[in-house]
This record gives structure tokens, C-alpha cells and sequence, in this order.
């Protein structure tokens, strides 16, 4: 048994009402990757809704009467296995009849199971305690994050209206994404800032994708008031997750309106290029394929920048995966799924892989530092072969 905490307590009411929404009309069994991978309808999107909808029933409604309020404890550790493996990619809600944005409301679900003690899932556990000490959610130190990857001679100011914020993923994990993106922006030249490699932290999105908010108030308003001392009105990020927690959560949990605007690295460049700031002197003579990040297509609507940045490449063909823009399929790096469900993983990578191969492209150009570190890790001991590069990395070479 478990406490008698109602399921709808930290609900509101859009979300508890997209629970209740859903017909299952198992629409989303088509473009779900885990679906695509597994072929387990028993942890599919309508399933956990399902799920969800018996634990408010049992502990809410008439049936409450019935079972005295309780939920099974293993009838919730089945939903959290079942919730946990989803990569939160949002594709469900993209083709989802009734419009529930689950994308949203699967982190919420998690929250609940964390606030039960039953989530998170393994080593998801760490990730505050890890975070609170070095900064990170790798356990990288907080004097590394910037040493092994900053080119020289970047001017980067101590106070300016523009500031880059890495992120946690870039610095460590995916290194040529974020070194591609400050090449790109001292060939703008426009003076920009970056907060020292001890205070930049995590922006939280571990924390809240995985259902564990309790740190994220803290870790919100140490980094917005440090960019507020340096003056910054505009900050950069390429991190698709970064970008979309900013966006749509930092000022929910600062309290007010932010006091800069966040945008995309794409977003950025595409207008230094259209300004003419930006000069690409190289043509590159390829087939190159575009990957839409999950949290950036369908987190916030961030499609057309990063094409307009690749049709600037002078002789570069741009191919388009089937599904592609707000319809892209997860690469399976999402959801912080990826490092309990390994496998999954892997296959899901090895689909875009293949698919990239299949349409004769000479490059996979990815735009998501989870989504670099796990494509790559898939083409090991792949049949399928397919260089891939980082949109900003590959830009860099070519100005």
C-alpha cells in the first residue's frame, strides 16, 4: 500500500482534464519510438493513461468507496517502470486526436511518483545530490566544464547585452557542439559574455524531466540573477532541453518575467546570415540531412532557422527524414530514458541511422547535445555508416 495522497493533488485542472481526455484510439502507437523499438503496448502513452486514470478512481471517485483509497504499491511501480521509459519526446501529443500535450504532462506524472517515493528509476536517484555538488549531472568537475573545448582567442566580455550558456550536456558530453558554437559566434563578432565555468550550473532540466523539482527554484535564480549582473538582454543556447526549460519553466519557477530572452543558437546565426554578419566562404558539395530535436520542433517551434542556416551553405543538397519538423521521430536520447534504458536507446539511434543511410546522405547534421552523444554511440558495431556533425560544428568549418 501507499500514502493516501490524492494522483490530482499538483495537477491542474488542463491536465488532469488530458487524462481524462484520452479516447484510446491508439493513434500514437504509430510515430511512439519506444513502440517502434519494443513493441510493448502494455507502456504505451494510452496504457499510462489509462494507469493514471484507475489510480484517480480508486482514490478519488465512487470506486474509492469500494477500495478504501488505496493503490497497490506494485500497480505503481509497474506505471513508474512504464512512465520512466518513455523519452518524452512529445510525438504522442503531435498526432494525438484530442490535443492532450503530453510532452508536458509526462514529467508531471513522474513529479507524483517521485513525491510517492517510487520514482525515479536507478541511478536517476543521483541527480540531485550529484548536481547540488559539482554543478552537473555527469559528476564532471565544476572547473573542467569549459577547459578541454574552448578554442583560443574567443573574446568572451565580463559584462555584455548578449551571453552563451553551454550546458551541461555540450560541455561534457558533446564538445564539438559547443566549441562549433563559439567559433561561429566571434566570426559574427558580436561581444557576447559567458559566466565562469564554476558558476555556469545545470539549467534543471535533469531535475524536472525526471520529476525531481525540488532544487530547481534555486538553481533557476542563481543563473538568471547572474546573468542579470552582467547586463545580458538576449541568451544563447544551443541545447534544445536547455532552451526549452528556460522558455517555458525558468520563469515559473523565478517568480516573474525573465529579464532577457532566450534564443536558439539557429535562430541567431540565421539572422547574422540574412544581416550579412555572418560569411560562409566554403561550399560544401554534399547531401547533408537535418534532424529536428524533439524539444526544439516540438518544444518551441524552432523548424525553419536551422534549415535557413543550412540552404546558406553554398552547393549543400538538403535532404528531409519522412518524418521530419514537428512530425520528427526521437532519436532516443531523450527523457534521461537513455541512460536506464540503454537499449532502447541504441535502436532508436540506429533508425535514424539507417534512414539517413537510405536517403543517400552524406552527413547527419544533428542540433541536440544528447541527441550527438547517443547517435554516435549507436553507429558503434552498426552495419549502417553516416558521418555526423553538430549544425554549428560543421558551420564553423565552412566561415
Amino acid at each position: 500500500m501507499t500514502e493516501r495522497r490524492p494522483f490530482t493533488k499538483d495537477l491542474s485542472r488542463k491536465e488532469i482534464l488530458e487524462i481524462k481526455a484520452c479516447t484510446e484510439c491508439r493513434e500514437c502507437l504509430s510515430v511512439c519510438p519506444v513502440q517502434e523499438v519494443t513493441d510493448n503496448p502494455a507502456i504505451s502513452p494510452p496504457e499510462r493513461l489509462k494507469m493514471y486514470r484507475e489510480f484517480i478512481n480508486r482514490t478519488e471517485g465512487l470506486k474509492a468507496l469500494v477500495t478504501g483509497g488505496e493503490v497497490d504499491r506494485k500497480l505503481l511501480e509497474d506505471f513508474t517502470r512504464a512512465v520512466f521509459e518513455c523519452t518524452t519526446c512529445g510525438a504522442c501529443g503531435e498526432i494525438c486526436p484530442v490535443g492532450i500535450d503530453t510532452q508536458r504532462l509526462w514529467p508531471l506524472l513522474r513529479r507524483e511518483m517521485v513525491k510517492r517515493g517510487i520514482g525515479p528509476i536507478g541511478n536517476q536517484r543521483d541527480l540531485p545530490e550529484v548536481i547540488r555538488r559539482t554543478g552537473n549531472p555527469y559528476d564532471q568537475p565544476p572547473s573542467e566544464r569549459y577547459s578541454p573545448w574552448i578554442p583560443e582567442g574567443i573574446p568572451v566580455k565580463n559584462k555584455a547585452e548578449i551571453a552563451y550558456y553551454a550546458g551541461c550536456t555540450g560541455a561534457y558530453q558533446a564538445q564539438p557542439m559547443v566549441k562549433g558554437d563559439l567559433l561561429v559566434l566571434r566570426a559574427i563578432g558580436e561581444p557576447f559574455t559567458m559566466l565562469g565555468p564554476e558558476d555556469e550550473v545545470c539549467c534543471g532540466f535533469p531535475l524536472f524531466i525526471t520529476g525531481q523539482f525540488q532544487m530547481l527554484e534555486s538553481l533557476v535564480k542563481r543563473l538568471i540573477d547572474a546573468y542579470r549582473s552582467r547586463g545580458v538582454g538576449i541568451l544563447l543556447c544551443s541545447c534544445p532541453c536547455c532552451v526549452n526549460l528556460m522558455v517555458r519553466d525558468w520563469p515559473r519557477f523565478y517568480g516573474s518575467p525573465l529579464p532577457f530572452r532566450i534564443v536558439h543558437i539557429t535562430q541567431y546565426v540565421a539572422d547574422a546570415i540574412r544581416k550579412g554578419k555572418l560569411k560562409i566562404v566554403d561550399g560544401l558539395d554534399e547531401n547533408i540531412i537535418y534532424h529536428d530535436p524533439c524539444y526544439l520542433s516540438r518544444g518551441v517551434g524552432v523548424i525553419e532557422e536551422p534549415r535557413e542556416v543550412l540552404r546558406a551553405i553554398p552547393g549543400a543538397k538538403i535532404l528531409e527524414f519522412d518524418r521530419h519538423g514537428r512530425n520528427s521521430r526521437c532519436c532516443g536520447a531523450g527523457g534521461a530514458a537513455r541512460k536506464i534504458f540503454h537499449e532502447n536507446a541504441i535502436a532508436m539511434g540506429r533508425l535514424t541511422i539507417d534512414e539517413a543511410c537510405e536517403k543517400g546522405a552524406d552527413k547527419l547534421v544533428l542540433s541536440c547535445p544528447a541527441c550527438y552523444e547517443k547517435v554516435n554511440e549507436a553507429m558503434k558495431d552498426h552495419t549502417g555508416k553516416v558521418p555526423i556533425v553538430d549544425i554549428m560544428e560543421l558551420l564553423s568549418r565552412l566561415i
